[in-house]
């Protein structure tokens, strides 16, 4: 079982220096079949701030591959404006969206909007967020929510924040950033290494795990205080942390009786570990299922492969036979994929499990893809692999159709992991 538990070493090796405060950039490689056509006009009002919520708007919707931007032609529309439906539907639109960012009597912004289908002459609704100069992007990252689920029936992630781990002049850098990469703020520096960081099902807490005292420790921090507490300091390695749905509990690795295998924790860091699984080989990586159950990783059967486990720790069942090498499983929040790491002729590559069918698609052709994490809508996974000898982050969809590639310039970023909706 080296080749699971080496994986925590090969993270920290292959880190590479990075500006601290870099943003992530974005490049999308590959784009859906079938994209909707939709005009975003310029948006009124307060021409800076408009500039502003207008290109974050169409940033987004475009590296979300399901959308085409229409050309506007400079066409500046309030949410009040008259509009011309036939006029767009000729220019290929098959929405609309105009607007406004105003200044309100107490000295505040609202961004405003409302999106119209051209095709039906109607109009799909509308919204106003107040902001402030430094949440503008937020607005437009809501605002292009809207019309991402307006338009495809499913929750946009575009206001969601993003984790992961940089390293930068010898240190460790645990980062937070908009789902696009923009904003990155630096949550925890460490001169000693920082894995496996994992969102509170509220967003309002990370769990990880920090080598800051020569060894590993669960910690979890509180991202709006900064304050943070241990979670599981024991004997031997305490790893891999994972939240149950309720934010109560986390599950962890611990080897403080021998092999690594999997106990119940609370997210307070009171009470004693309650031991899940009782094997002769090593469990790790658990996963709570929106269910309850747990994904988790074991040897137990000869070779690193995916199993499954009740919320006590019963019930346990195998969950993958193709190849030998089967790790990092991680259940989509519509509970219906699995996404999970495989090695296939030596390459290790994302795939997913159809857990109805039980049928597997390989989603990558890359060789080092590792930290598999789900968009809390189940659309994309993003995940931490290797091009050209770099560490990247790439996020691919359920289905392989859409591919985004986010980078930092001459440095390495691993570790990733979605958060979840905002409130």
């Amino acid at each position: 079982m080296q080749r699971i538990s080496r994986r925590l070493f090969l993270i920290c090796s292959l880190l590479a220096a990075t500006l601290a405060q870099a943003q992530l950039s974005i490049e999308i490689t590959g784009a859906g079949a079938n994209r909707i056509p939709v005009a975003i006009a310029d948006l009124a009002g307060d021409s800076t701030a408009a500039r502003i919520v207008t290109a974050t708007v169409r940033s987004d919707l475009e590296r979300s591959g399901l959308f085409k931007l229409v050309d506007t032609a400079g066409a500046a529309l309030d949410e009040n404006s008259p509009v011309n439906h036939a006029d767009w539907k000729a220019r290929g639109a098959d929405a609309l969206a105009a607007g406004s960012v105003v200044r309100t009597a107490d000295g505040r912004l609202e961004a405003r909007f409302r999106l119209y289908d051209t095709q039906k002459s109607v109009s799909l609704g509308g919204a106003a967020y107040l902001t402030g100069t430094e949440q503008l992007r937020v607005a437009g990252h809501r605002i292009a929510d809207f019309i991402y689920e307006k338009l495809t029936g499913e929750k946009g992630v575009f206001s969601t924040r993003i984790a992961y781990v940089v390293k930068s002049r010898g240190q460790f850098l645990l980062q937070i950033a908009d789902a696009d990469g923009q904003g990155a703020a630096t949550a925890l520096t460490s001169p000693e290494p920082i894995i496996s960081p994992t969102w509170s099902p509220d967003g309002s807490q990370l769990a990880y795990v920090s080598f800051e005292k020569k060894k590993p420790i669960v910690y979890v921090h509180s991202l709006a205080s900064g304050r943070r507490h241990i979670v599981a300091n024991l004997k031997g390695s305490n790893s891999a942390p994972a939240w149950s749905a309720d934010g109560r509990r986390l599950a962890v690795v611990l080897s403080k009786d021998g092999n690594s295998q999997i106990y119940l924790v609370n997210a307070d860091g009171s009470g004693a570990p309650q031991r899940l699984t009782n094997s002769s080989g090593i469990d790790t990586e658990p996963r709570f299922a929106p269910d309850g159950s747990i994904y988790f990783t074991s040897d137990r059967g000869g070779s690193p492969q995916l199993y499954r486990m009740n919320a006590g720790g019963g019930e346990v069942q195998r969950v993958s036979f193709e190849g030998s090498y089967n790790v990092s499983p991680r259940p989509s929040a519509d509970g219906k994929t699995l996404a999970f790491i495989t090695r296939r002729d030596g390459r290790f590559q994302l795939a997913v499990m159809d857990l109805a069918s039980r049928q597997v698609q390989v989603l990558t052709d890359s060789n080092k893809d590792e930290s598999p994490s789900f968009a809390p809508n189940s659309r994309m996974i993003l995940i931490a692999t290797e091009i050209g000898g770099r560490g990247v982050l790439s996020a691919v969809s359920s289905d392989g159709r859409i591919k985004q590639r986010l980078s930092v310039a001459a440095g390495d970023v691993r570790e990733p992991a979605w958060g979840p909706f905002s409130k």
